[in-house]
This record gives structure tokens, C-alpha cells and sequence, in this order.
């Protein structure tokens, strides 16, 4: 009967030892998830401050059809190895969306459990852009006249030749996890 008990201890184990892996698979997906998404949003925001002075091109930038300089599935790559786990896989789900599959470096471990000790935890993540700001599409066509910008209900007095006090990436974009 001790053997028994002894067995079902080190089973519970097992299954709490593939829990923690588990967990740690979500943390990094979730990470570079994040990452990517945030990649975007920092490379959009420069995009909009590029095109400060052409209103026109602002939509496009907003709505995430930019081209973008570098790709943010780098990031999400950095990020999943600081968690210790691997990037399988890193795609656009749309303009503003990136989805990470990652499978962890380390093995759930030895084991009462068979083949466990092979076992390595695989998780996946979606990160959105979410815009913040609206602005009326028709006005500051050049000139000292740039339309006022409005970001989570604060509003932001443009002129095209000062970039001091502009917003910043956070101020333009939301990222947050969409799954």
C-alpha cells in the first residue's frame, strides 16, 4: 500500500512538473506575441511621423498598411529565447494581428510518467494593434494647418515642422493579446 501511495505522489508530480512546463510554453508565446505586435506598433508610429506633414497618408497608417522597415518576427524571436523556448512560427493574421507558436527548450522531465522526459511543451499567442486615434480625413492639407489628432480623448495640436512633444507609439496604438 506505501508503494502505491508512493507511486501516486510521484505521478501527481509528474503531472505538476508538465504543468510548470506548460506554463512557461504560454509565457513566452504570450511574450512574443507581444513582442511582434509591439515591433509593429513602434515601426507604424515611426511610419506616421514620417508622413506628419501629408495627412492623407495618415488612414493607411492607422489601419496598419505600412510598409514595414523590419520584420517583427525577429523580436518575437528574441523574446521566446529569453523564456527559453523556441519560435516555430510567426505570422501576420491580417494587418494588425500576429499570431507565435513556441515550444520550450527544456523537457517536462523524468518521470514515473514514460516518455515524458522527451516531452516539450508547445503553446501559441495572438497579439492586436488596436488603433487609438481618430482625426477628421478632409483637413491640413500642408501648410502650418495639420487636422487636430484625438488619442484615447486627448487631443493633439500638430504642426508639420515640430516634432517635439508628439505622441509616442504607446499614445497612437493599443497591444494586448487577443486569445
Amino acid at each position: 500500500m506505501v508503494a502505491g501511495l508512493l507511486f501516486l505522489a510521484l505521478a501527481y508530480l509528474a503531472v505538476g512538473q508538465a504543468s510548470v512546463n506548460r506554463s512557461g510554453a504560454q509565457t513566452a508565446a504570450d511574450a512574443a506575441a507581444l513582442a511582434s505586435a509591439q515591433d509593429v506598433r513602434d515601426q507604424l508610429a515611426a511610419q506616421w511621423v514620417k508622413a506628419l506633414p501629408d495627412p492623407k497618408k495618415w488612414q493607411d497608417i492607422f489601419d496598419g498598411r505600412a510598409t514595414l522597415d523590419d520584420d517583427p518576427c525577429v523580436r518575437a524571436g528574441q523574446l521566446a529565447a529569453r523564456n527559453d523556448a523556441l519560435l516555430n512560427g510567426c505570422s501576420p493574421q491580417g494587418l494588425l494581428k500576429y499570431r507565435v507558436d513556441v515550444r520550450t527548450n527544456k523537457s517536462v522531465g523524468r518521470s514515473v510518467v514514460p516518455g515524458s522526459e522527451n516531452y516539450k511543451s508547445r503553446a501559441s499567442a495572438t497579439a492586436e494593434i488596436q488603433p487609438l486615434c481618430t482625426f477628421p480625413p478632409d483637413e491640413g492639407a500642408g501648410g502650418d494647418a495639420l487636422p487636430e489628432l484625438t488619442c484615447n480623448g486627448k487631443v493633439w495640436h500638430l504642426k508639420p515642422d515640430d516634432t517635439t512633444g508628439l505622441p509616442k507609439p504607446e499614445d497612437l496604438f493599443d497591444v494586448h493579446l487577443a486569445d
